[in-house]
């Protein structure tokens, strides 16, 4: 087990310096920041000053070896465009996006799951097929027009918006800023949360309900039905169960996903998170945000591959059992 651990963590470290290196890589190419730090006034000298000051003057395997070794030690850079650490830019944006993505989430799992089991039950009634059509149209819409739409839907078209069209409204502060407390920041978060849970949501009805037809064909449920049991039981307390291992996994998964997707609904809703930060960073070339933001992504996908592969470890025997014969 404890070598499994350790190769895990050697390949989820190669993942991070991979990421570390292209996202360094491809920032060098999309502008010079020195143009928007001093403007058009300013004189060679100066620009030259700055970019030493910055270390931009320096060759590019040089400042990826600092960008490391400073990140090692829990130091993110400064903002070229905030004039701030990194790391406390972020710290004001993180509790927005992770809010968001949370909210999302939970819509998708509670909402998508009973869809899933309903029209995996009743796949030939009317309002089944109606179900999978609806989330067909809704999976093929990009994010942003579905934000557009839910905007002209209920905050211009009515003469009183019913839901406002942009920022967190109202928040209260417990240590850090929370929509969840306070009506008006409920009510800001309705809008953003459903255009970014949409997708995720027909993902997980879709996959429940393979799932569950899978599962209703398999010999234990037919057994099942022999024994006597009712429909409810065999459905809730045998196909269900089985039905949910793959659907836990895959929602994990795209909790990651769901971080990297708010770039496009923090966007149309001017949402105050890491999305619209990493947007307006490349707009002014700030290159320690945009490869802080990415590496920040990267780890929760690491992390949650990390923990998905641990949990397999100690459900499936033969992973064990080829750690112990030494991967014959």
């Amino acid at each position: 087990m404890i070598a499994f651990i350790i190769r895990r963590l050697l390949q989820s470290l190669l993942v991070m310096l991979t990421v570390a290196f292209i996202a360094f890589s491809l920032f060098n190419f999309v502008g010079d920041p020195i143009n928007n730090m001093v403007g058009q006034e300013a004189t060679e000298a100066e620009r030259e000053y700055m970019r030493q000051l910055l270390g931009l003057d320096q060759p590019f395997y040089i400042q990826f070896a600092k960008f490391i070794g400073n990140v090692l030690q829990g130091d993110f850079g400064q903002s070229f465009r905030l004039g701030q650490p990194v790391v406390n830019v972020l710290a004001d944006r993180v509790p927005a996006t992770l809010e968001l993505v949370f909210v999302a989430a939970v819509m998708a799992l509670v909402i998508g799951v009973p869809m899933g089991v309903y029209t995996g039950l009743r796949r030939y009634a009317v309002s089944s097929k109606f179900m999978l059509t609806i989330s067909l149209i809704g999976v093929s819409l990009p994010t942003f027009v579905i934000g557009i739409l839910l905007i002209l839907v209920f905050s211009v078209l009515p003469d009183d918006p019913i839901l406002p069209s942009f920022g967190r409204g109202e928040t209260v502060y417990i240590g850090w800023d929370t929509n969840l407390l306070s009506w008006d920041g409920l009510k800001s978060l309705i809008m953003p949360s459903i255009t970014l849970c949409l997708f995720q949501l027909t993902l997980v009805m879709r996959l429940v309900r393979a799932e569950m037809l899978e599962v209703l064909r398999t010999d234990y449920i037919k057994f099942a039905r022999a024994r006597g049991l009712s429909n409810r039981a065999v459905h809730f307390g045998h196909a269900l169960k089985n039905t949910l291992m793959p659907v836990i996994t895959i929602t994990g998964l795209q909790v990651g996903q769901l971080i990297a997707f708010a770039i496009i609904t923090e966007t149309v809703f001017q949402w105050p998170g890491m999305g619209l930060l990493f947007l307006q960073a490349i707009q002014f070339v700030d290159i320690p945000v945009m490869a802080t933001y990415l590496l920040l992504v990267a780890l929760v996908f690491v992390v949650i591959n990390l923990i998905v592969d641990m949990t397999y470890y100690f459900v499936d025997p033969r992973l064990r059992t080829e750690g112990k014969g030494g991967g014959h």
